[in-house]
């Protein structure tokens, strides 16, 4: 006689309004703490650390997974260390200051490896071992500050004392509130002086802050950017983000920061009529000194203007350059296409190697940095173009192309975020390079990047991974594919 078997019951989902006790595995690419409930993948906001046990509760549930958000640490991990900012925590800009730098690097290193096989389907792809960074606070060149008249309360008992004159940096989440900042361990230490003073005086001259719901106000932003390559003596740039032009009511807040702070050799101000809360202006006035400061990287010196593109952590770019130069293989005789190619950095570095170098940028303002870089190192087997890389840029120019530069033998990508628009894929298999080096400080983009110039005919040869942001979830990845 046969027996029906027992049916088995799938464990219950967890719940929205659940509370669990979770174990956290790992660190999710963008910092989330990942675990698992009786098979299921939660995903935890900031606070819950690979190794720690934490009590968690329930705000979404997806199809496949759930999102939840710390009550209380339970078991501390072991990889735990005291933050040494007094903002972290609150402040948006670091998300780790309280993990161990090793364990940061090993998350990092099984982030890229895991999207790759993820979302790619590369599984058996070679990811070589991340190359961390030697300085892990005050490594940053370029800071952003955000001035607001709609100050950011960590205690809500002081919520009737809240400032109506702030400027730090956004707290997560929100884009209308800014967290007023003492200090920051990832600027340069004399930016957190600069800081200092901006806050003090600014108030001090009524320089109203910036309203970003009524769109009104004068001061919008404080940019400092500082060189810090091979130099004992940093130039300093101070960039003031205003809404209209008024340099009479800055020149006392300029006078005042050249005085204390003889590195700044650029104090500028950006003016910016928009809505739009963005850190550069539509037009720019000098009120002091230059409108660059130079920055020195591998032997080479690169003017810097308040707008233009340059890597943030300055030490560690040399690191990723070198990279890349070996991924590039240049013996001398090669032609090189640098895509997006700001204010022309890579490509100057691999000029010494190539026969030739094309750099494509969008913004007219990097060209003419970026030619101004090469003529100010020598360097004239390198020529700069303004392209529009959102469109087939490289069908339209073809025979304009073909008169001024020969075809490439290697491509390199160095995009934003957002990655390379998917239209412009085609075009660069077109171009017919047999090597293409793929830069990006999101790898989720790059992966979906990569697979479809696996379409063009091209094949992933390995991944390296580079840290340039310790404390934050952020990964510079390099990507070799050759043609198949």
């Amino acid at each position: 006689m046969e027996t029906e078997s027992p049916t088995i019951k799938a464990a219950p989902l967890p719940k929205k309004g659940e509370e669990l006790e979770l174990t956290v595995d790992s660190l999710a690419y963008g910092g989330q703490g990942v675990a698992r409930h009786n098979g299921f993948v939660v995903f935890i906001e900031k606070g819950a650390l690979p190794g720690s046990r934490v009590r968690a509760l329930i705000t979404k549930r997806r199809k496949g997974f759930a999102e939840a958000r710390v009550l209380e640490v339970l078991d501390e991990s072991q990889q735990a260390v005291e933050a040494p900012c007094a903002h972290f925590g609150v402040c948006g800009g670091c998300a780790t200051q309280d993990l161990d730098y090793e364990e940061q690097l090993r998350q990092k290193q099984a982030q890229v490896a895991d999207l790759f096989a993820r979302l790619g389907g590369f599984r058996n792809l070679e990811v070589r071992p991340i190359i961390g960074c030697r300085d892990t606070f005050n490594y940053r060149n370029k800071m952003e500050f955000t001035c607001s008249n709609r100050g950011w309360v960590v205690d809500k008992a002081d919520l009737d004392n809240a400032s109506d004159w702030v400027l730090g940096l956004h707290v997560p989440g929100r884009y209308d509130k800014v967290l007023d900042i003492e200090e920051c361990h990832l600027q340069h230490p004399i930016g957190n002086g600069i800081l200092k003073l901006v806050q003090a005086r600014a108030k001090e001259l009524g320089l109203e802050p910036w309203d970003i719901k009524a769109h009104t106000g004068f001061l919008r932003h404080l940019v400092i950017r500082v060189t810090q390559a091979h130099t004992d003596s940093p130039q300093v740039m101070v960039n003031l983000v205003t809404s209209r032009e008024e340099p009479r009511r800055l020149k006392p807040l300029s006078d005042d920061l050249v005085a204390a702070f003889p590195e700044i050799a650029s104090v500028v101000n950006n003016i910016n009529t928009t809505k739009a809360s963005v850190a550069y202006g539509q037009w720019e006035i000098v009120l002091h000194g230059k409108p660059t400061i130079t920055e020195n990287l591998l032997g080479r010196s690169f003017d810097i203007s308040a707008n233009s593109f340059f890597q943030t952590n300055s030490a560690q770019a040399e690191a990723l350059y070198g990279q890349i130069v070996a991924a590039c293989g240049l013996s001398g005789g090669e032609v090189v296409y640098d895509l997006y190619c700001g204010t022309g950095t890579i490509g100057i570095v691999l000029a010494e190697q190539a026969q030739e170098v094309a750099g494509f940028e969008m913004a007219q303002s990097a060209v003419e940095d970026a030619s101004r870089n090469a003529l100010a190192n020598d360097v004239f087997n390198i020529r700069f173009f303004a392209a529009d890389l959102n469109t087939k840029y490289f069908s339209i120019h073809a025979k304009r192309l073909k008169q001024q530069v020969l075809s490439p033998d290697v491509v390199v990508l160095d995009p934003p975020r957002a990655g390379v628009n998917p239209r412009m894929i085609p075009e660069i298999g077109q171009l017919g390079a047999g090597r293409v080096v793929y830069i990006s400080c999101n790898p989720a983009t790059q992966v979906r990047d990569v697979r479809l110039l696996i379409q063009q005919g091209y094949r992933l040869k390995w991944a390296q991974p580079v840290d340039m942001f310790p404390h934050t979830p952020h990964i510079e990845n390099i990507c070799l594919l050759e043609k198949d």
